[in-house]
């Protein structure tokens, strides 16, 4: 036993075990350094040698491999996704990108997991909160953004060493409905009802680009009338309108007790553009001729209302402005839309869905998949997922298939009729 209660020098990097005074069997494990470069250690205890050993292997496997938990205090899982979001995420994701992670963090996961430490979060805890959410009134695809924005800030953690494992690349999420974001695209019956009652509206353009070319809401708001060269029939597409965001700027003295968006002095502290995020999205896009002569009727329409306006009128660049001038905000122009629907007597949808509208009738016109991606803006690597998700075959389409294998089969229609006639005559 006195033996086994010795110890020996080890070499650097090498466990230390040995058995202490209080009859239990002990390791020291180096584990690396500390942020001031002096070494550390993780000291381990069991009642046995076997245990014990079996310990240590397993926590130099963490180590060797890199998934060890470094040196500190351990995040709490809140105090994690606080800081990611604020101090990783903010400096290099888009604005819209942060704004999502921000509700997923603030709003479902520091309320319903935010308590666990870091290092020992379950995939189970993860999968309950999902399930509490539901049971809650939230819709899978919320949870789905709440697995994805953990997901993405745990496994920023695994890579920094503050936990071993990513419990949200392990956890399942909801199972999508098939028919949750099902989208079925306005039939060209629909495009021209709505045509009809865009003429009749301002900016209605603004809508024709949406539903012939399947513009994104903030490509379209950011457009500038240096993007548009309406001689040679295209448009540049360069940048997107962003999401207003506002402070307060009554001050604390005397708070004017709103939220931020309506306080009367308000101070915007978000850009209003960003350019395109990718190649593919910059790109030009050819105008049909009817839209140029929308363009050009919308251009003058725009003027006199400047001359109206005089002073009060907010001088911009852009193409589609409010009635005395200045961006659109993309939440009036999303209720615009609302209301365009209701009043053309077309089915309630997303604004979105005019951009599969838009990718479904070049497919329907037969425009090549190249020139759609072109029009589309989309990624070569990624174009085919796109159009997968976006092209939509109709029914139009599906009897047009028909009548083509008809034709291969049976031949043409005149044919059939002859064949019939001889059988009779027989």
């Amino acid at each position: 036993m006195a033996e086994e209660k010795k110890r020996t020098r080890r070499a650097n990097g090498e466990s230390a075990i040995y058995l202490g005074k209080d009859g239990r069997w002990h390791a020291r494990v180096p584990m690396g350094y500390k942020d001031d470069g002096s070494p550390y250690r993780r000291h381990l205890t069991r009642p046995t040698r076997k245990e014990l050993v079996d310990e240590v292997r397993r926590l130099e496997k963490q180590r060797d491999e890199g998934a060890a938990r470094q040196p500190g205090k351990p995040w709490t899982v809140a105090k994690w996704l606080e800081h990611w979001v604020e101090n990783i995420a903010k400096p290099v994701v888009s604005e819209n990108t942060y704004d999502g992670y921000e509700v997923a963090v603030r709003v479902h996961l520091v309320p319903g997991i935010g308590r666990h430490r870091i290092d020992r979060l379950e995939p189970e805890h993860l999968e309950s909160l999902y399930r509490r959410m539901q049971s809650a009134g939230s819709k899978a695809g919320t949870a789905h953004q709440a697995h994805r924005t953990a997901r993405t800030a745990l496994g920023e953690a695994v890579r920094r060493g503050h936990a071993a494992k990513n419990a949200a690349a392990l956890a399942k999420p909801p199972r999508m409905e098939e028919d949750e974001n099902e989208v079925e695209p306005y039939s060209v019956d629909e495009v021209q009802s709505l045509l009809l009652e865009v003429n009749k509206r301002r900016n209605s353009a603004r809508w024709m680009l949406a539903l012939a070319l399947g513009l994104r809401q903030g490509e379209t708001l950011g457009l500038r009338w240096s993007d548009v060269d309406l001689d040679n029939e295209y448009l540049k597409l360069r940048r997107n309108r962003l999401r207003p965001k506002y402070e307060h700027g009554c001050g604390e003295a005397a708070p004017c007790g709103r939220k931020a968006g309506y306080c009367p002095t308000r101070v915007q502290v978000r850009r209003e553009t960003k350019n395109t995020k990718s190649r593919a999205g910059r790109r030009a896009v050819p105008l049909p001729g009817p839209l140029v002569v929308m363009l050009r009727a919308h251009r003058e329409a725009q003027a006199q209302e400047r001359a109206t306006a005089r002073n009060l009128w907010t001088e911009s660049e852009y193409v589609f402005t409010k009635p005395l001038g200045g961006p659109l905000s993309p939440n009036t122009d999303y209720h615009d839309w609302k209301r365009l629907l209701e009043d053309a007597g077309v089915r309630d949808g997303r604004l979105h869905d005019a951009r599969h509208t838009a990718g479904t009738v070049l497919m329907l016109l037969g425009v090549p998949d190249r020139v759609i991606d072109q029009i589309m803006g989309w990624e070569p690597g990624g174009a085919a997922r796109m159009r997968a998700r976006y092209l939509h075959v109709t029914d139009p389409m599906l009897k047009e298939a028909a009548r083509k294998i008809e034709r291969a089969i049976w031949g043409a229609p005149e044919n059939l009729a002859v064949d019939k006639d001889q059988d009779n005559e027989a």
